[in-house]
């Protein structure tokens, strides 16, 4: 099969604060940028890639009923909804950028029993980013 990842999904609420980060802290190549009855959807993603992140409106998603848009909201608020996995030849370099830039760390990098050397980090909506060394 030829079958590629082609989008990942993760909410925001703040379309001006996921520019800030995922353009201008990870240096994420804006790809589309969508406002619709006032939400807002951004797609990010590497330079040169063409793997993609979409940064949507937790709101916009069809059929959440309004506790379950309550839910979704304080799962954000934990760091408990959304995630994703990246990886760098410069762990220490990317690790030093974000935390100067004032996101909020999770682990600094750190050498994992299975093996990978990594980070972690959340974005301003509460979203997981763990950052892995390419070796």
């Amino acid at each position: 099969m030829d079958i590629t990842i082609h989008a990942s999904f993760l909410p925001h609420t703040d379309p001006d604060s996921a520019l800030n980060f995922y353009r201008d802290i990870l240096g994420f190549e804006v790809r589309n940028n969508v406002g619709y009855n006032g939400m807002h959807w951004i797609t990010v993603g590497p330079a040169g890639q063409d793997t993609a992140i979409v940064l949507f409106p937790p709101e916009a998603t069809p059929g959440l009923t309004d506790d379950e848009r309550k839910t979704i909201s304080e799962m954000m608020a934990k760091g408990t909804f959304g995630s994703i996995s990246l990886a760098t030849k410069d762990l220490d370099s990317v690790f030093d950028r974000l935390q100067a830039a004032g996101a909020e760390v999770v682990q600094e990098p750190t050498e994992q029993p299975y093996g990978a050397r990594d980070c972690a980090f959340r974005d301003p909506f509460g979203n997981h980013i763990r950052i892995e060394h390419l070796r």
